[in-house]
């Protein structure tokens, strides 16, 4: 049996390096955008939880509006209560 060219060596040589690189290449790939997912996620759930206390700190804002307001009307329709006096 005949041995192959030398030439013929070396472009198999080639396309093995060139196939493990690949090979090397995917997993870093893999690896980084498996990181990202994990990243991604991490950063949903932190503007998930700020949006949570958003909407908390908007609700309280709200009620205690309302008790001045309710307030506010409470001390204007008290009008003998400004006319007394402790002297």
């Amino acid at each position: 049996m005949k041995t192959p060219p030398e030439s013929f060596l070396i472009f198999k040589e080639e396309l093995k390096k060139a196939r493990l690189e690949k090979e090397r290449l995917q997993r870093e790939y893999e690896s980084k955008l498996a990181n990202m997912n994990n990243e991604l996620e991490r950063l949903k759930e932190q503007i998930a939880a700020q949006q949570e206390l958003m909407k908390t700190t908007l609700e309280y804002a709200i009620r205690l509006e309302e008790n001045l307001d309710s307030f506010k009307v409470e001390v204007a329709n008290a009008p003998t209560l400004k006319k007394k006096s402790f002297h």
